[in-house]
């Protein structure tokens, strides 16, 4: 592209930006003739996929803006209506980051104009809530305007169809075909009125359905440490620790509320360095049972538990082991199923409870997708506890059950890690790590992925490969995807890009058998000592 072409682009856009703080600022880039910026910015459009839009809010096609947004919202209305959805109802959520009411207006908007109705929750919520309002309300698509955990400058879109769960191909390609197609935004009928805002009776309905996550006769007397991470999380956690008569949650108080700038944290996210010190520090002063961590939309939930004399954060694979032997203690029925890139350690569980097990891609829109699920989970803090309220990672209700768990081992004078233990000892000790690399250049991410292809290891921490899988090839079980799968003696490793942030991730698992309790510390050593050296080989084999 030319630059005379760049700046008729830019142009073009800044003519029908209905923002006034994007058209400012596109303005500027233009008088200031900024070559490389508008190039960063129009080299081409935000890619509408399965987790839908997320990005850098700012002008432009390859950013989150208003115009973006009208664009993704027409396309979906477009979809619905050929799809015989004419006239159904959009239901529409938002997290407090910047931007996310305008963008959840638009799109009510631009609904509106096509045909379907449309209602908005009544303030920003959790996730987790627009995910039920979806089916409660008999809705044919959901929309969240949420980036999650992403950094504070970024914003995002998720679109749910009507069986309440993500989308999935081939419904991303159809919705951006027809986002595509739209020759401009003067062609998106938007009235400035028509849609419904929801009162809080579509909120007391997920919190009544919170009921069913828990057993009615169990004790509910483990005290909790709590953050929202600046997220909108926290009235919604404490409604429904009070309805379950659970002790109130001890508030990390720099974190309770919204706040789309994130102080506290570099980023917002539970696994990330340092985004749990201050409920540690809270920790430290009065003691809990747990510490419970949602992020800033409060679809996952992270777990701390007391480790010696200080606090530590537990694996994601580690609660979803937790949660899942405590649902089978409970005699839960149904499939139970997870990620290919988290812990074998539940298909164990499964097995041992003669439970039927499946193995999904990543993402929350594939496990809610098994059919007869019972409970799902993924090692990025995701689970779903409660698949006929939510189908969707929901990070209240795993904080309920969790909670209740640790309640119960309370009554017992024992605590999550010695239910860790005995897991270990029954099925092998289930140790994992991750290898994740964040990149400012995405080439990055595929010369190290054409490399493993080209260049593939033949053994990792002297432990030699058995099976080399390139996922892009699908299997009998999982469609293509951009992935690659090493089975070793004793241990598993998975890298793929992510779906959501610029990071190449490597999953990494050993199991190291145990006889006994009093073998468990030399188990960790050795599982520590070779996830480190598998960790080194693969960093060298994929030159990251």
């Amino acid at each position: 592209m030319t630059t005379d072409d760049l700046i008729a682009r830019a142009k073009a856009w800044l003519a029908e930006d209905p923002d006034a703080e994007t058209r400012d600022e596109l303005a500027k880039l233009i008088e200031a003739h900024d070559v490389q910026e508008l190039t960063a910015r129009f080299s081409g459009t935000l890619q509408f996929g399965t987790a839908g839009l997320r990005g850098e809010l700012g002008a432009g096609p390859l950013r989150m803006n208003r115009s973006v947004v009208i664009r993704a919202a027409a396309g979906l209305a477009a979809y619905l209506n050929k799809n015989g959805h004419t006239g159904g109802l959009v239901v529409i959520g938002y997290d407090a980051r910047h931007k996310s009411a305008d963008f959840a207006r638009d799109t009510a908007a631009v609904m509106t104009g096509a045909g379907l109705r449309a209602a908005l929750l009544p303030r920003p919520l959790p996730t987790p809530v627009l995910a039920f309002a979806i089916r409660h309300l008999g809705a044919v698509a959901g929309v969240e305007v949420t980036a999650s955990h992403n950094p504070p400058r970024d914003n995002g879109y998720k679109v749910y169809l009507g069986d309440g769960s993500q989308i999935v191909p081939p419904a991303d390609a159809d919705i951006a075909a027809e986002i595509a197609a739209i020759p401009s935004l003067t062609t998106v009928s938007r009235p400035t009125e028509g849609w419904e805002t929801l009162d809080d009776s579509v909120l007391d309905a997920y919190l009544a359905r919170t009921d069913a996550v828990l057993s009615p006769d169990s004790p509910r007397t483990a005290r909790t440490v709590y953050t929202a991470m600046h997220g909108v999380g926290k009235d919604t956690l404490l409604a429904a620790f009070a309805r379950a008569g659970f002790p109130a949650p001890d508030l990390v108080a720099e974190q309770a509320d919204p706040d789309p700038d994130f102080p506290t944290v570099a980023f917002p996210n539970p696994e990330e360095p340092g985004a749990m010190d201050l409920a540690f520090a809270r920790a430290r002063e009065t003691d809990p049972d747990l510490v419970i961590a949602n992020d800033p939309d409060a679809d996952r939930c992270a777990v701390a538990v007391k480790d010696g004399a200080d606090w530590r954060m537990l694996r994601g694979d580690e609660v979803g082991a937790l949660l899942a032997a405590h649902l089978v203690s409970r005699g839960a029925r149904g499939t139970f199923a997870e990620s290919i890139v988290s812990s074998s350690l539940l298909g164990r569980i499964a097995e041992k409870a003669n439970l039927p097990y499946e193995e999904t891609l990543t993402g929350f829109k594939w496990i809610a997708r098994v059919e007869g699920l019972r409970y799902g989970y993924e090692e990025a803090l995701g689970y779903c506890v409660d698949p006929e309220g939510v189908r969707d990672k929901d990070g209240i209700t795993a904080a309920l059950l969790i909670t209740e768990l640790a309640s119960v081992l309370k009554e017992q004078g024992r605590t999550l890690p010695d239910l860790l233990d005995d897991l270990a000892v029954e099925h092998g000790l289930h140790a994992t790590d991750q290898l994740s690399v964040r990149v400012q250049d995405l080439s990055l991410i595929a010369d190290a992925m054409r490399r493993l292809r080209e260049q593939p290891p033949t053994q990792l921490a002297g432990l030699p490969i058995t099976k080399a899988e390139d996922l892009t090839q699908g299997t009998d079980k999982l469609p293509p995807t951009d992935g690659l799968r090493y089975t070793l003696e004793g241990a598993r490793v998975i890298v793929r890009p992510s779906g959501t942030e610029p990071k190449l991730k490597c999953y990494l698992e050993v199991v190291v058998p145990v006889t006994a309790h009093a073998d468990l510390p030399a188990a960790r050593t050795k599982a520590t000592q070779l996830l480190s050296a598998i960790k080194q080989d693969l960093s060298a084999a994929a030159g990251i």
